[in-house]
């Protein structure tokens, strides 16, 4: 069997473009793994659209598995030699990412990559828990016990999806109706410039580590990514009045509503309290600590982010 390169979550936020990236670069650069590495993405449906699209390119096998069930011996018999994953933040990530991890280092994979979340809240003290999560995992991961295996884990920023999901649908909504309806409710603050960006970006970036011949490199580094432009709430609010061409007056700053929604949807076994944490997610940012000029100088040299708010915006829209 060939060397597999295997991307966790495939058709998920960042999944989809690590795969696609891959299988260009597998095929193109002279700078990526020698040998015949194919990629192994895992889906939890093989008949989502998604899924169906990327077992068309060149060199990719889509299969359902879910990633946190893999073990050792699976690793094993598929011949991973390095692996994507973009984990979950629910409060039990660390215990079904590190066993990923482990499962990684007993089967002799070389080299991982994985989503981590926005650098200012990667901390022992971060008030919100799956930031508290990330933390551990790194803590993890660099441990002596762990020197075997190669990793990297990308610190992003908030998606510029999640961020202006909101004024996106405000514009479809007026456009489909004339009218306002409710109020603009956006997480970022009306004046703290924000280094927002686009999945598909980090997607790109990881591909890119992915077939790096030398993973030695890039071992327990922690990249941080921002997008290319910084955005503020207000400037936000300037790009929905200006392509439904009225002023929107009610205007909901930091509104991280949307955590009572994820409290309600919880199953009744998880703490409302640790759930109800994720409101302090966006300080940082509020604070400035966010801005695209922290972005890591690797990662502009490797693969920079190019996508803008207003790109992510229009495309948003088309959808």
């Amino acid at each position: 069997m060939a060397p597999t390169i295997l991307v966790a979550g495939a058709t998920g936020n960042t999944g989809r473009s690590v795969v696609e990236t891959l299988s260009r670069l597998l095929q193109t650069s002279e700078k990526s793994l020698p040998g015949n590495h194919q990629i192994l993405a895992l889906t939890r449906s093989l008949n989502g659209a998604a899924a169906q699209r990327l077992a068309r390119l060149p060199g990719v096998q889509v299969v359902e598995q879910n990633w946190i069930e893999i073990t050792a011996d699976w690793l094993r018999q598929h011949n991973v030699v390095r692996a994507f994953i973009a984990p979950h933040n629910q409060p039990n990530q660390f215990a079904q990412e590190s066993t990923f991890h482990l499962a990684a280092l007993d089967a002799g994979v070389e080299y991982v990559v994985r989503i981590s979340t926005t650098a200012a809240n990667v901390r022992a003290d971060c008030p919100a828990y799956y930031a508290r999560s990330h933390w551990a995992i790194e803590a993890l991961l660099g441990s002596p016990a762990f020197q075997r295996l190669h990793w990297t884990s990308l610190q992003p920023n908030v998606f510029t999806s999640f961020c202006l999901a909101p004024a996106v649908e405000l514009v479809k909504n007026y456009r489909r109706t004339g009218k306002l309806g409710t109020p603009l409710a956006i997480m970022a603050s009306e004046d703290a410039p924000v280094g927002i960006i686009d999945a598909d970006d980090v997607g790109v970036l990881a591909a890119h580590l992915l077939v790096e011949r030398d993973s030695s490199a890039h071992n327990r580094a922690k990249y941080v990514l921002n997008g290319p432009q910084d955005i503020t709430g207000r400037q936000i609010v300037r790009m929905v009045e200006d392509l439904i061409g009225t002023k929107v007056e009610d205007v909901r700053f930091k509104d991280m509503s949307f955590v009572e929604q994820l409290v309600a949807a919880a199953p009744p076994q998880e703490s409302r309290n640790v759930i109800l944490s994720i409101r302090h997610a966006a300080e940082t940012a509020w604070d400035g600590k966010c801005k695209a000029e922290t972005t890591s100088k690797e990662v502009l040299e490797l693969a920079a982010p190019r996508r803008t708010p207003a790109e992510t915006f229009k495309m948003m829209l088309e959808l």
